[in-house]
């Protein structure tokens, strides 16, 4: 007998929950997309990302998904030859790398593991080396979706600053947007990309730049700019079309407007504090299980996980074993061990993640909570007492 029959909870990290709000949003027929309420709608989508992300820069949006807006940023910055520096702190720096090289960068990777966070330190010691100033960018994955690894974006900029080098910051939001507290202007960042698949609650389909001055400086001279990936006939066009460079994507458009109406009724502080709750709560469950079993965070140090993704270690192929059956008997799916593996192997079998962003609240982070716990006693997995009483605490204190 399977207990899954019933709504099925995706619990990986991204694409996230999608709101009834935004759902219906998106259920309608095809709107003009000439004149009339779409493009009416428009500007002010764009103006309440600049909110969500700090910023009073410029933005566009992109049809394309996260590795697609990867692309989008560095095209508009990047000419032959060009060198960039990556620090890396999971998978998803190096995917981004693999962009800038294919592209025709040159690359210098600085990797920190799988476990920790940037050491800023080390960072300034390869920029300071860099007395030539070659490296035209530094581009930071904030939060790593493999390692659930939050990277200190300020602390970089002051790197910078300190050596008065004169390298784009550049972040990759994807994973945080919405979820983890992210300030582009204070913080210091020339260009923040983010997709609407995770904490903008969205289906997966459009992608965003932010972008500074300083950056769009360097869209004078970058040569590997194209037509549909330039992003200033994106801003402030002359015409609704060059918002896209084409038809928009109308009905994701709809279910975002919808979405950012949840986000700014509840208000962003809010919603950071929600996030920044419920992750506690589950990492209290994780600790409290791992006191007398295998389970194990990844992160360490709670200061450097993220509140929109948790990777945890379970050890051999308890973690493949327990995401089927919490899939199959219990209606709950998690995130596979992604980045976590052997060179040449995409997931590792002892690895699996647990997504809580956007679209997610107290029933719902206790309830997997629930389901993880009842597979580990269904496969005899063993595990310390008391785990879903912490969590149940936290979000008592609330």
């Amino acid at each position: 007998m399977s207990l899954a029959h019933g709504h099925p909870y995706l619990a990986i990290p991204g694409p996230s929950v999608i709101p009834d709000a935004v759902q219906r949003a998106m259920h309608r027929a095809s709107p003009n997309i000439y004149a009339g309420e779409l493009t009416e709608m428009v500007p002010g989508i764009v103006e309440d990302l600049k909110r969500i992300a700090g910023t009073s820069a410029h933005a566009a949006i992109f049809i394309a998904n996260g590795h697609g807006i990867w692309e989008a940023a560095l095209a508009n910055i990047l000419s032959p030859g060009d060198k960039l520096l990556f620090p890396a702190t999971g998978r998803f720096a190096h995917g981004w790398s693999e962009v800038a090289t294919r592209l025709g960068a040159e690359v210098e990777m600085l990797d920190f593991g799988k476990q920790s966070p940037i050491d800023p330190d080390r960072v300034s010691e390869v920029l300071a080396a860099d007395t030539e100033h070659r490296i035209k960018a530094l581009p930071v994955v904030y939060v790593d979706t493999s390692t659930g690894i939050r990277n200190d974006i300020a602390a970089l900029r002051k790197v910078l600053d300190d050596l008065g080098h004169p390298a784009l910051l550049m972040a990759d939001c994807i994973a945080s947007l919405a979820c983890d507290p992210f300030e582009m202007d204070a913080w210091g960042v020339d260009v923040t990309i983010a997709a609407c698949q995770k904490g903008l609650m969205t289906p997966p389909g459009i992608g965003f730049v932010f972008y500074n001055d300083k950056a769009d400086r360097a869209r004078e001279t970058a040569k590997f700019v194209t037509h549909y990936w330039d992003w200033r006939t994106r801003t402030d066009p002359e015409a609704f079309y060059m918002y896209f460079t084409g038809t928009a994507p109308t009905h994701h458009l709809y279910g975002l407007r919808a979405a950012l109406d949840m986000i700014h009724g509840e208000g962003i502080e809010n919603v950071i504090g929600r996030h920044e709750t419920l992750a506690r709560a589950l990492w209290s469950a994780f600790d409290a299980w791992g006191a007398g079993g295998p389970m194990q965070l990844n992160v360490a140090d709670p200061a450097y996980r993220s509140h929109a993704v948790t990777s945890a270690k379970l050890g051999e192929d308890r973690a493949d074993r327990l995401r089927a059956w919490c899939e199959h008997k219990a209606g709950v799916t998690l995130g596979i061990g992604i980045g976590m593996a052997e060179p040449g192997t995409y997931a590792a079998a002892g690895y699996f993640r647990v997504g809580h962003m956007g679209h997610i609240n107290a029933h719902m982070m206790l309830g997997v909570l629930g389901v993880i716990q009842a597979g580990m006693t269904a496969l005899d997995i063993p595990f310390g007492p008391g785990a879903l009483d912490a969590a149940a605490a936290i979000c008592a204190e609330a």
